[in-house]
């Protein structure tokens, strides 16, 4: 798929220098279209009508500040105690439908993927604003794959701000200029950049073009063609590739 080849067995024989940090809406599972329920059923206590336009505004956002983006544009000004008990209705409303999420649930290809990420030796982490991560990893059955999981609950700021991939590199104890990011939104794609830190889109979205490599999904890439990549892109970088 990618043309120029490195040597992968010195990959798998030596712990690579890079790694892979993975969002998890919409990039390992797909739990946007519960996100979007949950938000629109909130919404709509206070008659706001979410459409699916709208939500676009709230991928890879953190739980209050997507409620502060749906309360604005419903101008509404509420005390802070009342978006606490809103934010918390809303999560009652996405765990209600998460319930049955299963492997199942699990985007085509990512398993696939994991598994290869695994045998090269890659440490994997999971930079992701859902404060519900480490319940839809277990739920999936995919959490040993990662060596470190940072979520909303262990950052203070979300995205754009690149603290929860800054974050993620620490724990696998990578710098952030060695770290590949998968995501699937722009916010997301923002804060990888921010950090200094190299892009894969995940999906269609043109947003996504702001990527250094935009695939569809994980179905027809494997974790070598990756590592290929970011590989050819570095020498690309250091001058010992001239296009």
């Amino acid at each position: 798929m990618l043309s120029t080849l490195i040597n992968l067995k010195a990959v798998i024989n030596k712990q690579p220098s890079f790694g892979f940090i993975f969002d998890l809406d919409g990039v390992i599972v797909d739990t946007s279209r519960y996100h979007f329920e949950a938000w629109k059923k909130l919404a709509s206590k206070f008659g706001f009508v979410l459409t699916e336009s709208f939500n676009e505004h709230l991928k890879g956002v953190e739980r209050m500040k997507s409620l502060e983006i749906i309360l604005h544009a419903a101008e509404l000004n509420l005390s802070q105690e009342i978006k606490e008990r809103l934010a918390a209705q809303k999560n009652e409303y996405y765990l209600e439908l998460i319930a049955n999420i299963s492997e199942k649930d699990i985007l085509p290809g990512v398993l696939r993927f994991l598994e290869e990420t695994k045998e090269l030796s890659i440490p994997i982490a999971l930079g992701s604003a859902s404060k519900n991560a480490m319940l839809l990893l277990d739920k999936t059955g995919v959490r040993h794959f990662f060596h470190t999981v940072v979520d909303g609950i262990k950052v203070s700021r979300s995205k754009p701000d690149p603290e929860v991939f800054v974050t993620a590199a620490k724990g696998i104890g990578v710098l952030p200029e060695d770290c590949i990011v998968f995501e699937d939104s722009m916010k997301g794609l923002e804060a990888a950049v921010r950090a200094g830190m190299h892009t894969v889109g995940i999906g269609i979205d043109p947003v996504l073009s702001a990527a250094q490599l935009v695939i569809p999904d994980f179905t027809s890439i494997t974790a070598k063609d990756i590592v290929e990549w970011f590989d050819t892109s570095n020498k690309i970088a250091s001058g010992e590739i001239v296009l």
